[in-house]
């Protein structure tokens, strides 16, 4: 591991995903961390669109291990008369620290009105989301392009970095031009060099690093940002230092 740092994994789940062998066992995912040098995951849990129901599991599982875990609430813009009294619950009450939204869930892209009043919400509080971004309709980074200066406030998070090349440059062109727009790098659909890709032309301290953890093993994950053809500072950064600051964690 780099010296000196803090290893935050911006993107993990709770919640069983048999289809995909996923299973979110605490023992079983901190064994995991602890073998990739993994310090603090953050947590969501994406299934249920009423938004309380996977809170609430997902803030029993942070709970038996606070100093290792960390939630972000999630809801959803087809169960709309439900979203701000959850988020306002989830943020003040079960203390998450920022804001999960799965556009493959919703009807919608993630630039259009439906989903505005979760932007608003976080947009008064400067908190992060982190949206789940690729090359299908709903999910495209180009989206962000609308939304980020509309929200000044919030800071967007890119997941998987739109994932296959066509969405990555829209992700990097967004970050590029928006401030608040950052890049997280979990995938298992990308080349070698990636990771240079990110740093270098969105900027180190816009690149966080995520694994998708326990849909998929962080060795690999964290391994090409180890690796990667970049200053051990910006390793620093992507790896945890970045993610720290947007979250506020001490």
């Amino acid at each position: 591991m780099i010296e000196g740092s803090r290893v935050i994994d911006f993107h993990g789940h709770v919640g069983r995903w048999d289809r995909w062998g996923m299973r979110d066992d605490p023992s079983l995912m901190l064994h995991a961390m602890d073998k990739a040098g993994i310090d603090v995951s953050c947590l969501f849990a994406i299934f249920h669109p009423d938004g309380t129901t996977g809170n609430d599991i997902l803030a029993r599982f942070v709970s038996k291990h606070p100093d290792r875990f960390v939630g972000f609430a999630y809801v959803s813009p087809t169960m709309p008369d439900r979203m701000i009294s959850e988020l306002t619950r989830a943020i003040d009450e079960l203390e998450f620290v920022a804001i999960k939204l799965y556009p493959p869930y919703a009807p919608w892209p993630f630039d259009q009105e439906p989903w505005y009043p979760i932007y608003e919400f976080a947009n008064e509080r400067g908190l992060a989301i982190i949206l789940h971004t690729d090359h299908l309709v709903n999910n495209r980074p180009r989206y962000f392009e609308k939304v980020a200066p509309k929200f000044p406030n919030v800071k967007f998070v890119a997941g998987h970095s739109g994932n296959v090349p066509e969405a990555r440059a829209e992700a990097i062109a967004a970050a590029k031009r928006h401030s608040n727009v950052y890049l997280e790098t979990c995938s298992t659909f990308r080349s070698p060099g990636v990771i240079e890709e990110l740093v270098t032309l969105a900027g180190a301290d816009r690149v966080l690093f995520g694994s998708d953890i326990p849909l998929m093993d962080p060795r690999p994950q964290i391994g090409k940002i180890i690796t990667a053809r970049i200053t051990d500072e910006a390793k620093r950064m992507v790896l945890g230092g970045n993610a720290q600051r947007l979250l506020g964690l001490g």
